[in-house]
């Protein structure tokens, strides 16, 4: 099971710190991905974590204002997402991949990803 929480209503410019929280298998085996759904739109990639920590993200790669973190031993993945626009607006959700790694494969790809967590709720708005 994955649980995300963190989210809000927050202005533009602000940061939120999401968590995804995993039970049900040991987290040190997988990557996890964060995604998001913005209205209208189609669920895109946002950031990827490999099962022994090597982080990549995809929407702002230059910018970093998205930063994927995990702490093994507390079974939770973050999303730390700094400088929120409101094009952020979105239901950000975690997911388990059955791949070590974020390489070698397309980690944004929502096939490849096996369990999801629910979602939460950011929204940017002034």
């Amino acid at each position: 099971q994955l649980v995300e929480s963190g989210g809000g209503l927050v202005r533009p410019g602000e940061s939120l710190r999401l968590s995804c929280e995993v039970s049900g298998f040991a987290l040190l085996k997988y990557t996890i991905g964060w995604f998001r759904q913005r209205p209208g739109s189609d669920r895109e990639g946002v950031a990827c974590i490999s099962s022994f920590g090597a982080a990549t993200d995809y929407l702002d790669p230059k910018k970093g204002r998205f930063t994927i973190s995990r702490d093994n031993a507390k079974n939770t993945v973050w999303l730390q997402m700094n400088n929120l626009k409101p094009e952020d607006t979105a239901v950000y959700h975690c997911a388990r991949s059955g791949y070590t790694h974020c390489s070698g494969y397309d980690p944004s790809d929502l096939s490849n990803y096996d369990y999801w967590g629910q979602g939460t709720q950011v929204t940017v708005s002034s």
